[in-house]
C-alpha cells in the first residue's frame, strides 16, 4: 500500500500526526487514544498497513 493511501485512510478516520521521528511518524486517534508508528517509506507492506489501520480503528 502506498503511504499516501494509508495517510488518507488515517485522516478520514479522524487520526492526526502527533510527531515525526527519524524513521517513523507517530499517528494518534483522539477518539480511542491509540498511537501507532507508521514507517516513513513510500511503500508499506500490506500486512503492516492492515495492522496499523486495525489498531487505529480506521478500517
Amino acid at each position: 500500500m502506498k503511504k499516501t493511501d494509508l495517510v488518507k485512510k488515517l485522516r478520514k478516520a479522524g487520526c492526526f500526526l502527533k510527531r515525526e521521528g527519524n524513521s517513523h511518524s507517530l499517528w494518534m486517534n483522539p477518539n480511542t487514544g491509540a498511537i501507532e508508528a507508521v514507517p516513513r517509506h513510500k511503500e508499506i507492506k500490506e500486512p503492516l498497513a492492515k495492522k496499523i489501520l486495525r489498531n487505529m480503528e480506521a478500517e
